[in-house]
């Protein structure tokens, strides 16, 4: 595909800034994820570490730097969108699931194939299981966004019926269900019952894309007021809850905002949808600049890839660096020497990144299926299955100690590719 000409292509009625916040988005994410990696080698050992765990001083950034509520914005106004068009063609839920699954399953399956090759050599070489653990945890950590976003897009058309029906109070009621869930896991101490605003929490923020999408955020009053509301609750919560500043994870710290996800994210979902809005129409004409709306469409077009593989590349850099003696890291973390050579670090990571993107990004092409629609047990149970191996992976990596765990990183692409979710190349039509 020509960059250029999808750009010159595109509709004119077609909501540009929606495009350019995802591509903004990834890259906060990428960077960010970059810039935290406080690691070096001391007398030969890799002694990791993050920005976060050291400098407290960063935690307030996280509000600006922690962008996954971003996502779920724009993936409602695209779900939105996404779904009502289907129902205009009369298509299905199962048919328009498969399709929604194809495009966010597919890119990750060589990314689950190479990290099981490169755990399972390396253990079988004699490299540790704890350091193997740490490696592919710290790559596949972008897999927990994936689970948590196909949970939502498996019930969008119910929480977009939801938006119809019932309009604000669909958020109203996901800030406080995700309240009573948070109280409920940390004051009784279940911190398992938390898992459960991984849906609660990210569904309300993606009911403020259907907002967007339906106009219930066009005026300038109802934007400085989301924003006002976002800030003052997540304010709030922090001064006088439990909840820790830093809306990132900090190893160590007796509660996390984001494993489990917390209410808090919800809020900073409301103040980040609110700011955004307020510069949409500067951002609209802006995006009017061809080459600026060139640079979002490239960005787009392999987003997935990009997000899928930064760790990787970041993971292979490091181990690299170890084989060469710490050449690029022994300067200790947010000294100077660390911040001069932070350009070189991420001019570095990118070309890896650039190099691994050219060579899988091919699997995120959009496939034009012909196909009928399947039965809904079929793109359903590979969700079940495709969200429950990524959630693990993300979670613990996919080896331990006692060796190479084979059935998680399985279980997504046996589910995808066994239950017809994406199609086998022979039955491919053409794109």
């Amino acid at each position: 595909m020509d960059p250029r000409a999808l750009a010159a292509a595109t509709p004119a009625d077609r909501n540009r800034v929606v495009d350019f916040l995802r591509a903004a988005a990834i890259l906060t994410v990428v960077l960010g994820h970059w810039l935290m990696a406080a690691v070096m080698v001391q007398d030969g050992r890799l002694v990791p570490n993050a920005v976060l765990n050291i400098a407290p001083w960063s935690h307030p950034l996280t509000w600006v730097f922690q962008v996954m509520p971003l996502f779920f914005i724009v993936g409602g106004y695209a779900n939105g969108l996404s779904w009502r068009s289907a129902r205009r063609r009369g298509d299905g839920y199962a048919g328009w699931l498969r399709s929604r699954l194809q495009r966010l399953a597919a890119p990750v399956l060589p990314l689950l194939v190479v990290w099981l090759a490169i755990a399972s050599i390396a253990y079988a070489a004699g490299v540790p299981g704890a350091t193997l653990r740490t490696a592919s945890q710290v790559a596949l950590v972008p897999t927990w966004f994936l689970a948590a976003y196909i949970v939502v897009v498996a019930v969008a058309p119910l929480l977009l019926a939801l938006w119809e029906r019932v309009g604000w109070w669909s958020v109203a009621a996901g800030l406080a269900v995700g309240g009573l869930v948070d109280w409920w896991s940390i004051a009784g101490d279940n911190h398992w019952v938390g898992f459960a605003n991984y849906l609660v929490v990210w569904a309300t923020v993606h009911q403020l894309g259907f907002a967007w999408l339906d106009g219930a955020l066009a005026s300038r009053g109802r934007r400085v007021a989301l924003a006002a509301a976002g800030v003052v609750g997540l304010v709030a919560l922090v001064s006088a809850g439990p909840y820790p500043v830093s809306m990132i994870g900090v190893d160590g710290a007796v509660l996390n905002n984001s494993y489990p996800t917390r209410v808090t994210l919800a809020f900073l979902g409301l103040a980040q949808a609110g700011v955004v809005l307020l510069a949409e129409r500067r951002l609209a004409t802006l995006l009017e600049r061809p080459r600026i709306w060139a640079v979002a469409v490239v960005i787009n077009l392999r987003i997935m890839s990009l997000y899928l593989w930064h760790l990787t590349a970041m993971v292979l850099v490091i181990g690299m660096s170890l084989l060469a003696g710490g050449l690029g890291l022994r300067a200790a973390p947010l000294t100077g020497s660390w911040w001069a050579t932070r350009p070189v670090w991420f001019a570095v990571l990118a070309s890896v990144t650039g190099g691994l993107v050219l060579v899988f990004g091919r699997f995120e092409t959009p496939i034009r299926d012909r196909r009928p629609a399947p039965a809904v047990w079929r793109p359903a149970v590979a969700t079940a299955a495709v969200c429950g191996g990524l959630g693990v992976m993300a979670a613990s990596g996919i080896v331990s100690r006692e060796g190479v765990h084979w059935i998680w990183p399985l279980l997504p692409v046996a589910a995808v590719v066994g239950l017809g979710v994406v199609p086998l190349p022979h039955r491919r039509t053409e794109q």
